[in-house]
């Protein structure tokens, strides 16, 4: 794979070699619904959010995911990709955040992409990629509908036990200029929606089902009703001048538990309803066992420069107040996570050593966590705010990194931060504690936060809060992971991701406090 590595580090080859190599690769290929009718309403304005959103949205996510732009059109891109897994998480990515940006806008004037990924054999050149692997992706993308994702089957094969997504089969496809149909499949980034999509017309039927039953039994009511009072009938419409004695017998024990002796006796009328009811326990809430709850430090308030000049995302460097607060000591381990899960309050199982953080989970994952452990402690547990996570990070410190300006070895877990790098992350609590006591804050996993994603501190909260305005479909990330170099473990640096997308590398650390 040497070569694609070089082409995507945007690297020529040797010059004198005319020949261009073939590898296999994925291929994302997007485009944007409607865009002549967009260009018709407004052509300058499209054209900057277009630029806007490749440069923001779409070159940020391909490179984060390890792939390469190999070069954009007035509306589309077409991107390439070693892995399969990491090219499709980059699809959904940027679905998803269109799908937030595109909240407060009229229909009309949305931009959205239509998205198609295919695994196949391709022609690299520095410049473009060539090949059925790329003459797939574009007829799988004509067929997606805007805002989704389609895939081939090539794809789902690689993917389907990899992805915490869904997967919708819609058959084999004829597509031009391609002899053999094509399996197609849309992905669902909820894998909720599923069953949702796969039990519509039983949800439908079910409910005509009911309706039907309603109407049958409302003509029987009817019916019944419209009897003529004599004989029979009369003994059933008139409950006051029917003996009720015979009822008595049949559940003396119940009606005695059920009615106080100074009950009048007319009131027996009513008893089969009543002990009927009553006679089945009443379920009790259940009470969840105990918890292990994260192990927690107690953090002093205190005021700190946040941010930094590294970045222009840590940009303004400005003074921010803390109250006290505590944090845990440690990341939230897959033991303590799968608690949750087993508790059906988490709706994804942790993999790993049960001492090893908690990963692959999305923002969404980590407020269904600190939601079920407060509930079930009577705790205020939460996310810490950005700013909280920073202050505890710096303890004290306004260098570079919490123990000085430079890199350390052996002072946390990224990619570059040792000789060795880890394929995953080791057990919490591996590396030197900071100066409040707590291990971890840089490194080896990634931590959520509460706070909405902006691009910059302008406007930014003074008092520690979270800041939750803003882009909210993407929250604030912190920490950095194994998978990161240096420059991600430093306490000022931030980053954001979708709210409602899995990533290997992200984790959480709970916060306790009003």
């Amino acid at each position: 794979m040497a070569e694609i590595r070089s082409f995507r580090s945007g690297e020529r080859e040797g010059g004198g070699d005319s020949s261009a190599p073939r590898r296999l690769a994925a291929i994302i290929v997007g485009d944007i619904a409607s865009y002549s009718h967009l260009m018709q309403l407004d052509e300058e304005g499209t054209h900057k959010r277009v630029k806007r959103i490749q440069r923001d949205l779409v070159e940020p996510s391909i490179s984060e995911h390890e792939g390469r732009l190999v070069k954009t059109t007035g509306d589309g891109f077409i991107a390439i990709f070693d892995s399969p897994v990491e090219a499709v998480r980059c699809a959904i990515v940027i679905q998803q955040n269109l799908l937030g940006r595109n909240v407060p806008l009229p229909k009309h004037s949305r931009i959205e992409y239509r998205i198609g990924v295919n695994l196949g054999d391709v022609i690299v050149e520095p410049d473009d990629i060539y090949g059925d692997g790329v003459n797939i992706a574009t007829r799988i993308e004509g067929l997606a509908e805007p805002g989704q994702v389609f895939i081939s089957g090539a794809i789902y094969e690689q993917i389907k036990h990899k992805l915490v997504c869904g997967y919708e089969a819609l058959g084999d496809r004829r597509v031009k200029n391609i002899t053999d149909p094509v399996t197609i499949y849309r992905v669902l980034p909820d894998a909720q929606a599923v069953a949702g999509r796969r039990n519509r017309r039983e949800t439908i039927l079910i409910l005509l089902l009911g309706v039907t039953s309603l109407v049958l039994a409302s003509s029987v009511l009817w019916y019944l009703v419209q009897q003529p009072k004599g004989g029979e009938g009369r003994q059933v419409s008139v409950p006051s001048s029917t003996p009720v004695a015979p009822l008595t017998p049949t559940t003396p024990s119940l009606a005695q538990s059920q009615q106080s002796p100074e009950a009048p006796a007319s009131s027996s009328v009513n008893a089969p309803t009543i002990v009927a009811k009553s006679s089945t326990p009443v379920p009790q809430a259940s009470h969840e066992p105990t918890p292990r709850e994260p192990e927690m430090v107690p953090i002093p308030g205190g005021a700190f420069a946040m941010g930094s000049n590294d970045d222009p995302t840590e940009r303004p460097i400005h003074q921010v107040t803390v109250r006290p607060f505590s944090i845990g000591k440690y990341p939230v381990t897959v033991r303590e996570w799968n608690e949750c899960a087993a508790a059906k309050a988490c709706t994804v199982t942790a993999a790993g050593d049960d001492e090893a953080p908690a990963g692959n989970l999305s923002w969404t994952d980590a407020r269904q966590y600190v939601t079920w452990l407060a509930k079930v402690t009577g705790k205020p547990y939460r996310l810490p705010s950005e700013a909280e996570w920073e202050y505890a990070a710096r303890a004290g410190t306004q260098s570079k990194y919490w123990w000085g300006d430079r890199m350390m070895p052996g002072m946390a877990g990224c990619k570059d931060c040792e000789p060795s790098s880890s394929t995953a992350p080791v057990k919490v609590g591996n590396y030197p504690q900071n100066r409040f006591g707590l291990y971890d804050m840089g490194g080896t996993v990634d931590q959520w936060t509460d706070d909405c994603w902006h691009k910059n501190y302008q406007g930014a909260p003074t008092d520690g809060s979270p800041w939750i305005t803003g882009d909210c479909a993407s929250r604030v990330i912190r920490s950095g992971s194994w998978k990161n170099d240096a420059r991600y473990v430093r306490p000022s640096n931030r980053d954001s991701y979708d709210t409602g997308v899995r990533y290997p590398t992200h984790g959480l650390r709970v916060a306790l406090g009003s």
